[in-house]
């Protein structure tokens, strides 16, 4: 059996969540292509658009295949968004800084990530965009300090029109999962812990380096058992 030939050394999923309107489609385009569209069109399910990066740490050099997930944020469309939660390592959740009810569902959405997501602690970085429209900005500095700092959610504030701060949200994601990947792969018990987790129930989400295959899982020593985590009935 011939082995594929992989010009990379991961690859990661992440996924776009929020409320329908805050800007999840535009973001992605401007983060992949460059260019902002500005006629608004409601995405129907899920898509996804790809790019290639390279991640520096520790004096390595990692060349990273991304996929990211662009999800519906209509609530007809969360069921079928959840079913892609547990493969994905890491999400961005948007909120529109026009909108205050699109920064009041963001509670909403972390309690689906902790239900539905591999871990209940995944990796997130908060974004309130559309931070160009300064005038019409509703949500304060304050109110999102307060969230982000209650979920202990890394925050930036982006905009998909002029592409601010765009690469460093996304950026700062790969950062954190690579860390976690890092660490997962240093701990002496990784083989062990992965033999306790192959069951369906327990599925972790997988990640690609070269031609092996690995799955994440937690390594604080005070993450909950895996069996007195909740099934996921997507």
């Amino acid at each position: 059996m011939t082995t594929p030939n992989i010009d990379y050394d991961y690859l990661f999923k992440f996924l776009v969540l929020g409320d329908s309107g805050v800007g999840k489609t535009c973001l992605l385009y401007q983060y992949t292509d460059g260019r902002f569209h500005s006629q608004f069109i409601s995405t129907v399910g899920i898509d996804f658009r790809e790019k290639r990066l390279v991640y520096r740490s520790r004096g390595r050099r990692h060349r990273i295949h991304l996929q990211i997930w662009d999800t519906a944020g209509q609530e007809r469309f969360r069921s079928l968004t959840t079913a892609f939660y547990r493969d994905a390592m890491g999400f961005l959740l948007i909120f529109d800084l026009t909108s205050q009810k699109s920064f009041l569902e963001i509670s909403n959405w972390l309690e689906q990530l902790r239900t539905h997501a591999y871990t209940e602690e995944p990796d997130v970085v908060l974004c309130g965009n559309k931070s160009d429209l300064i005038q019409l900005r509703v949500v304060s500095r304050e109110q999102v300090a307060a969230l982000a700092q209650r979920y202990h959610l890394p925050y930036i504030e982006t905009s998909a029109c002029t592409g601010a701060n765009i690469q460093q949200a996304v950026d700062l994601l790969v950062g954190r999962v690579m860390t976690r990947i890092e660490n997962a792969v240093c701990n002496r018990d990784f083989s062990l812990v992965m033999s306790q987790t192959q069951s369906q129930s327990q599925r972790l989400p997988n990640m690609i380096y070269g031609p092996d295959l690995v799955r994440l899982h937690q390594t604080n020593s005070s993450a909950p058992h895996p069996h007195s985590r909740r099934n996921c009935n997507c």
